[in-house]
């Protein structure tokens, strides 16, 4: 895949681009991702651009549970902590 630049597609005289890629790079897509939903715009792909974005979003989605379920640990360890601080001064 050729290596695609961004500076032209974030011009003025084309907005909608601008925008994808402001939206793709807050959305936490790598320069390599970014430049392969381009590319695929270039082809007219949209299918593997959504199959590209859909496996973005479970990524995250992933990573959120996976983030979740370590707060749910440290959840439980400070309360396990101040049942215990409570106990002792109690």
């Amino acid at each position: 895949m050729r290596k695609y630049s961004t500076a032209m597609r974030e011009s003025p005289g084309n907005p909608y681009a601008y925008t994808v890629l402001q939206n793709l790079r807050d959305a936490g897509c790598t320069d390599e991702m970014v430049e392969k939903f381009m590319a695929l715009e270039d082809t007219d792909d949209a299918e593997q651009q959504i199959r590209l974005l859909a496996d973005h979003r479970r990524h995250l989605l992933e990573t959120l549970h996976r983030d979740e379920r370590r707060i749910d640990c440290l959840d439980y360890l400070l309360y396990q902590m101040h049942k215990q601080m409570h106990n002792q001064n109690g």
